[in-house]
């Protein structure tokens, strides 16, 4: 099928470009990035052999989604999406901290748990919690920004002790990160979904605070089904998920987690299959629009095009 693995372009006024996990990211200029959304997969802070269809697509036209649908809650740096791959935005100075907020007791947070962990990230935990039982309040667990490797749980207090961000300017980005989540939480239950826990990023534009990057997308976030919540809690059975945890744990069932000299278990035509026609489903569910599959064709032509306005305007 029609996947997106790595790009190698060159556009007007391009300085430089990044591959991420999952993103190719071009510096344009002084002031723009491009970042187009791969169908490369990760999990566990590595990137799985086989692209996922239409997943890139997925991922950016959620997250170009959630950026318009939230710039009255904190400025960010989208600007345009030429192509249903691709954002093209302000460039930011990075933050290396990923703020995660957590609504219940899942994932990463489960496990540590699980193993016997009652502070995380400098938040305290009570004894006798379930896996995906829901928090009194949410609750902010940042971690570390690599550019390679793992990312590394941090609490509030080392983050601002160590510079990595000043302490106005973390607070400033507690308080977007509450808001966000709050938004998100009732969008998601409009639309018959819980949102579990996701994580946001910021920078500085001009010296403001400035959300970066995705928002809301089944790669930054987990959601829950609203309407089998109580009862699966109640019964102990686990929780249907529209995120990408439904990945790691087939991994983790297939006896990988990213630790040194773990085999990468074989993806399947079925599995592939699935996972992307999981993320179609996310899409429909959370926007409530039909997605439309669209072809790689046209992409660097729509993206240098755009950007020869913007800089041309600039």
């Amino acid at each position: 099928m029609d996947t997106i693995n790595q790009t190698n372009f060159h556009f007007e006024g391009q300085k430089s470009l990044y591959q991420g996990k999952v993103r190719d990211v071009y510096s344009i200029g002084e002031n723009w990035l491009v970042m187009i959304a791969s169908d490369r997969i990760s999990a566990f802070d590595v990137v799985l052999p086989r692209q996922i269809p239409y997943k890139g697509q997925v991922l950016n036209q959620i997250a170009t989604y959630f950026l318009e649908q939230t710039q009255n809650i904190v400025p960010n740096w989208f600007v345009q999406s030429p192509h249903p791959n691709v954002s093209i935005g302000r460039r930011a100075t990075p933050f290396k901290v990923e703020m995660v907020i957590r609504g219940y007791l899942a994932g990463h947070a489960w496990r540590e748990y699980q193993s016997g962990k009652r502070i995380l990230c400098g938040v305290s935990l009570p004894d006798g919690l379930k896996e995906n039982d829901r928090f009194e309040n949410p609750i902010i667990t940042p971690s570390t920004k690599a550019d390679q490797g793992h990312d590394l749980d941090i609490s509030r207090e080392e983050i601002i002790r160590s510079g990595l961000v000043p302490e106005n300017d973390y607070a400033i980005m507690e308080k977007y990160t509450h808001q966000l989540f709050a938004y998100g939480t009732e969008h998601a239950r409009k639309q018959g979904l819980i949102l579990v826990d996701t994580k946001y990023e910021f920078g500085l534009i001009d010296g403001q605070v400035t959300l970066m990057d995705e928002v809301h997308t089944p790669d930054s976030s987990r959601y829950f089904y609203l309407d089998t919540y109580e009862a699966y809690q109640q019964e102990g059975l686990a929780q249907q998920q529209l995120s990408k945890e439904f990945v790691r744990q087939w991994l983790i069932e297939n006896g990988f987690q990213g630790k040194e000299g773990q085999p990468i278990p074989e993806m399947t035509d079925d599995f592939v299959k699935m996972v992307s026609e999981r993320y179609i489903h996310l899409y429909e569910k959370l926007t409530g629009q039909k997605f439309a599959k669209t072809s790689s064709d046209g992409i660097f032509e729509k993206t240098n095009q755009a950007l020869h306005q913007l800089l041309i305007a600039s």
